[in-house]
């Protein structure tokens, strides 16, 4: 009995064993069909769901790039100080802030050799080159511009500072695209020997004539004492026209040219202003300033300034000593074109410390500071 009944139960082993197998291999089976559908729908939701964020990410970019664009130019347009006095909304203007701090402020230590070349350095009769004038970095015109031919020079001996260089190149590359063309830079940077030279040469000549302290002054009408002379800044240069080959271009006279007009009346945008005005020269408009730059000679001498102080002389019709008068009183002056702040310039006193701290502004784009030999600072903030 007992064996019978042990016998019965395998059959019952089997089943379970095959029923629990078939269902094994059934779920081995049924499970792609079930969960693969599931997998596809859950991978199509999550690639539109990263498509549905990528985009977003998109917009949230665009829209932060209106806004950043939309505040700077709401900062070119306007100034950030609604209480600024009123500006024209065409041309150039020219508003006083005299009585308005600096915004946004900051400083940084300069010192005189940082700023000697800046561009405002003030030379004539009355001011003397500074005794601590560096001329180390005033370079070849023709080697510094790598044989540009569209510059051309009387020879590699004519230096300036290179930011001259770089104002000059800028000014006769727009005139040529204006179809003016044969410019030659015929004298740039003179060393305090070399005006001496010159100043030496000259009092000789007129020693028949004058002697002593009248012998200086009339030497001095005709050639500068050495360290006053415009040539002796490395700023400033002569022009005058020249075409290989055609004489009649060098031959004519200069003032009279069309390369002369235009320059005359456009060199100011590109920092550079005509050092000695006369009446009636070099245009027919010209105002006379002899009176304030203490020379009567005709020169085609030309003055890096920078665009900022050159675009408000331009302006006034101002020569470099009026200029400079002007910023003693009226410190902090901004220079709008068109309704856009361009210009923001600020003249601050630091005596003849071999450094200091130039107050400065962290609104603006870039700056240039330089000293005008008369106890200050003048520094141009460009937006």
């Amino acid at each position: 009995m007992s064996r019978r009944k042990k016998s019965k139960a395998v059959p019952v082993v089997l089943i379970i064993t095959v029923l629990a197998a078939a269902l094994a291999v059934g779920c081995f089976l049924v499970k792609p069909l079930i969960t693969d559908p599931i997998r596809k729908a859950s991978a199509a939701d999550l690639k539109k769901r990263q498509d549905q964020v990528n985009q977003e990410n998109v917009q949230i970019m665009a829209d932060y790039s209106a806004a950043i664009t939309e505040l700077q130019n709401q900062k070119a347009v306007a100034p950030s100080n609604p209480a600024w006095p009123e500006h024209k909304s065409e041309g150039l203007d020219v508003i006083d802030l005299s009585n308005y701090p600096l915004e946004n402020q900051t400083a940084s230590t300069m010192t005189r050799a940082d700023l000697m070349a800046g561009g405002m350095l003030l030379l004539n009769e009355w001011h003397s080159r500074p005794a601590d004038f560096d001329d180390s970095k005033v370079t070849s015109v023709g080697k510094y511009l790598g044989g540009n031919t569209k510059v051309q020079v009387s020879d590699y001996n004519v230096s300036l500072f290179p930011v001259a260089s770089d104002a000059l190149m800028q000014a006769i590359e727009a005139a040529r695209a204006e179809g003016l063309e044969h410019y030659l830079v015929s004298e740039g940077y003179r060393s305090w020997e070399t005006q001496n030279a010159y100043f030496q040469k000259r009092m000789e000549k007129l020693s028949s004539r004058y002697s002593g302290e009248a012998l200086i002054a009339a030497t001095k009408k005709e050639v500068n004492y050495p360290g006053t002379s415009e040539f002796n800044s490395g700023l400033s240069f002569t022009l005058r026209l020249y075409e290989k080959g055609n004489a009649e271009t060098g031959n004519a006279k200069y003032s009279t040219t069309e390369q002369a007009k235009w320059m005359n009346r456009n060199c100011w945008k590109y920092g550079l202003v005509f050092r000695f005005p006369q009446s009636g020269w070099p245009l027919p408009e010209t105002q006379d300033k002899s009176f304030k730059t203490g020379v009567s000679v005709q020169l085609n001498l030309y003055r890096y300034v920078g665009k900022g102080n050159a675009a408000v002389m331009h302006f006034y019709d101002f020569c470099m000593e009026e200029y400079i008068e002007f910023l003693q009183e009226h410190p902090h002056i901004a220079v709008f074109e068109d309704g856009v702040l361009k210009y923001e310039i600020y003249r601050q006193y630091v005596g003849d410390a071999p450094s200091f701290n130039v107050q400065l502004t962290r609104s603006c784009r870039t700056y240039s500071s330089s000293l005008d030999n008369m106890g200050a600072v003048i520094t141009v903030f460009e937006y």
